[in-house]
């Protein structure tokens, strides 16, 4: 049984090696890149809608109102980066039901990656809305000395966002293996749903860890802001 996408290897040439994980990922982009050409080449504002167009609407209009909660303020400018986050994961661990397939969030490297992407997203986000000095202050709060301990958080939830998200992947993974192994009849496909079940649920938590971490970075404008409009009030 293969625990990791990782090992699954179909092309390998010299230090060149094309696995599971490269390939999976690669058709998860594809899927969403073509899904988002059909659906959006024929966008209108008036008349009746297509069904398709209802659908993403809808989606793009949930993820928003989830993401306006977690940061309490206009939420368009991370939409796109959280949306895109949390579309890859699900519907990486939603065809995991497809036979042959291994969701590339069952490698680590591939965790790692998107965890890296909120690591770079977090600074640039809170840059672009407090400025370099205002987002950097925060590193020396309460005290100067606070600076490597806050640091260290850093690199250390970024591991954790890439870990989490791996290891719920591989052991739902590796126990639907050991059933079916046990018993090749009802109590796997019970499994499997509960396991697409919990691949939503990560795909949501990993999103809404990246929007939380954003907030933080950027909340102290924000608040500013809002005591200013409270003040003209």
């Amino acid at each position: 049984m293969n625990i990791s996408p990782d090992s699954i290897i179909y092309w390998q040439y010299g230090p060149i090696v094309i696995n599971a994980t490269i390939v999976f990922t690669w058709a998860v982009m594809a899927i969403l890149v073509l899904i988002s050409w059909l659906v959006t080449r024929k966008l209108t504002i008036e008349g009746d809608i297509s069904r398709w167009q209802g659908l993403l609407e809808t989606i793009v209009a949930i993820i928003r109102e989830q993401v306006r909660q977690i940061m309490h303020h206009k939420s368009d400018q991370y939409l796109a980066f959280l949306g895109t986050l949390f579309l890859f994961i699900s519907l990486s661990n939603l065809l995991a039901f497809v036979p042959g397939y291994h969701p590339p969030t069952g490698s680590i490297y591939t965790t790692s990656a998107l965890a890296i992407c909120v690591f770079f997203a977090v600074p640039y986000f809170g840059i672009v809305e407090r400025g370099l000095v205002g987002y950097l202050r925060q590193y020396i709060k309460p005290v100067v000395f606070m600076l490597p301990f806050n640091i260290i958080g850093e690199l250390s939830r970024t591991l954790a966002m890439a870990v989490r998200l791996f290891g719920n992947i591989m052991s739902g993974t590796m126990i639907v293996g050991i059933l079916i192994s046990l018993s090749p009849l009802f109590l796997p496909i019970v499994m499997q749903a509960f396991g697409l079940l919990i691949g939503q649920i990560q795909a949501y938590i990993f999103a809404v860890l990246a929007a939380v971490y954003i907030a933080s970075a950027t909340r102290e404008r924000k608040k500013n802001e809002s005591n200013d409009n409270q003040r003209e009030v």
